[in-house]
């Protein structure tokens, strides 16, 4: 063969490539559009509400990236929800992990050779678009062209590849692409430029169908096209919120280290995947390859992603901080921190997504209320009077969440409720309120405190102090632990503040114990010391009563049933 029929065959296959790809592409488009707008509305709710349990935000996740066959546009719709502020950086995490596994759901549709009816299902699919009227139809139409569309687009980019099993100037390359690094930086750089990670593993699988790769090769090209997809969440976030670019940094950063990790075990989890998945040992060579390869793929992807969620799910609040980090809170950030995010008007008449910005508003005013504790106890004991008046300030942020909240529920209230929901309306309120009151107790007792040691010149003892703030610490983790149940609707933390009375009283009790000893001390000013240090052990007390009432009625408001409360107390 001459230089120039070899070139024109080259021009022939990258053509058949090309125009395999774009149908590829576009029919991907056309079933991810058709939908969307068949249950987008139904997934971005459930997008929003799941996110109080992290495995419920992985499984939201996955469900909603499997149905519309596109981690990319799930990532997009969250970035777009942390930058409307309808959910926080860490609520957002498990979401983009769950996506990762969704995704994975399109090369396992792939692996099946059913490239062969590809065009009976784009006929199909047409003739319901086209012959009806009814609208559903029309759309599960649009489906099934779509979806038609990627296996043919597959079956295209198949025949065209096929001449290069024999070509020696791509088997040479492919002996060069040995090296896991190269493959996953083209695989990251291809999938970068066609914004799509299903794209890309349907060209690694039509590859792998072809013979043209081992295994080896095809989960490095997997673990590019897994960073590459980072791309489209980056670029969603451009003009928008610091804290959008923010979630789009943690889908770089969960995509890039899980690559980390993985790159060092291809080899065994290669083996791992040969054993799990079908073998054809009747076959052999190219033959053999070309059988077996497309499903290992596929499970790989599987596994590196089911593998990587299980891995870091733990560590959510690590990616939000490092994510922080990296790109840090603002002073204009800081600023809008003192107004309400969450509460917006538009969603009083979906009063359940409502209900769920009304929680993640108060667990604003607990992220107020968790420095004032610690910074007011130790400002009581040690600070100067300029310092002491740091506490109305801190008091006032609380105050200005809590005023638009009961604001926002009244507005809600006048709606059309069902019973449950007004039942969490009322929980909700009360929450607010006790929040709100643990900021108006530290301020007064705090500064009462605070004050009268600095007019009489007292002096509150290092044993006092050690005892102190041990019970400080107590109670942050206490306070902590209710805000978490509040903004996750969590049971266990709830119940773990409610137990913890006889904790919290044996430390009272060791304060009063020693105050009392103290008292009988020879030191001066006994009597004044002893009321001093007596108020601020009752302001401590009183957080804590505040925090178990908080507790409670989350318990009783996931349950409906107040019994169940007073059981648990």
């Amino acid at each position: 063969m001459t230089p120039t029929e070899q070139s024109l065959e080259i021009g022939v296959i990258l053509m058949g490539l090309a125009g395999g790809l774009a149908i590829f592409l576009y029919g991907m488009e056309l079933l991810t559009n058709a939908l969307k707008a068949s249950t987008g509305k139904r997934l971005k709710a459930l997008l929003a509400r799941m996110t109080t349990n992290r495995f419920k935000g992985v499984l939201a996740g996955a469900l909603v990236t499997a149905i519309i066959q596109s981690s990319s546009v799930t990532t997009v719709l969250v970035v777009g929800f942390v930058s409307a502020g309808l959910m926080h950086l860490q609520q957002s995490i498990p979401i983009i992990m769950g996506a990762s596994i969704g995704t994975t759901i399109t090369a396992q549709i792939v692996a099946f050779k059913i490239t062969h009816f590809a065009l009976l299902i784009v006929a199909l699919g047409f003739a319901m678009q086209f012959l009806s009227r009814n609208e559903v139809i029309q759309r599960t139409g649009t489906m099934i062209f779509g979806f038609g569309l990627i296996f043919f687009g597959m079956s295209l980019m198949g025949d065209a590849t096929s001449p290069l099993r024999d070509y020696p100037p791509f088997i040479h390359f492919l002996q060069e692409m040995t090296q896991p690094l190269y493959a996953i930086l083209a695989s990251a750089v291809f999938t970068a430029l066609v914004q799509s990670s299903s794209a890309t593993t349907g060209v690694i699988i039509v590859l792998a169908s072809q013979g043209l790769i081992t295994l080896d090769q095809g989960i490095a090209l997997v673990f590019g096209a897994n960073i590459g997809t980072c791309v489209t969440a980056l670029l969603a976030a451009i003009g928008k919120s610091r804290e959008a670019l923010r979630a789009a940094l943690v889908h770089i950063l969960f995509n890039t280290l899980g690559v980390v990790v993985w790159f060092w075990f291809i080899p065994e989890l290669a083996t791992l995947i040969r054993d799990i998945s079908p073998q054809h040992p009747e076959l052999a060579g190219i033959t053999r390859l070309a059988a077996e390869t497309p499903r290992q793929i596929a499970n790989a992807h599987t596994l590196f992603n089911v593998g990587n969620t299980l891995l870091f799910i733990g560590f959510t609040g690590w990616f939000a901080r490092l994510a922080t980090q990296l790109v840090p809170i603002t002073a204009e950030e800081k600023a809008r921190k003192l107004v309400p995010r969450y509460l917006d008007k538009t969603l009083l008449d979906t009063p359940t997504l409502a209900l769920d910005r009304v929680r993640m508003e108060i667990g604003r005013m607990a992220e107020q209320l968790l420095p004032m504790l610690r910074k007011g106890v130790q400002l009581a004991m040690d600070g100067t009077s300029r310092e002491l008046s740091e506490l109305n300030r801190m008091d006032s942020e609380v105050g200005m969440l809590h005023g638009p909240i009961l604001d926002y529920l009244q507005d809600l209230s006048r709606g059309d409720l069902s019973s449950r929901e007004a039942e969490l309306a009322y929980h909700y309120l009360a929450i607010a309120s006790y929040y709100e009151n643990i900021g108006d107790s530290l301020k007064l007792h705090l500064i009462h405190v605070g004050r009268k040691r600095l007019e009489e010149g007292l002096e509150i003892s290092e044993e006092t102090r050690k005892l102190i703030e041990e019970m400080v610490e107590m109670l942050i983790q206490l306070l902590e632990k209710a805000t978490q149940a509040i903004t996750r609707m969590e049971r266990k933390p709830a119940r773990d503040v409610v137990k913890a009375k006889n904790e919290i009283n044996r430390l009272a009790a060791d304060i009063e114990r020693h105050v009392v000893r103290r008292m009988s001390a020879d030191a001066p000013l006994r009597r004044l010391t002893y009321q001093t240090e007596t108020e601020l052990l009752e302001a401590l007390k009183r957080v804590y009563y505040f925090t178990k009432r908080i507790a409670k009625e989350v318990l009783q408001a996931d349950t409906g049933k107040k019994k169940d409360a007073r059981k648990v107390a």
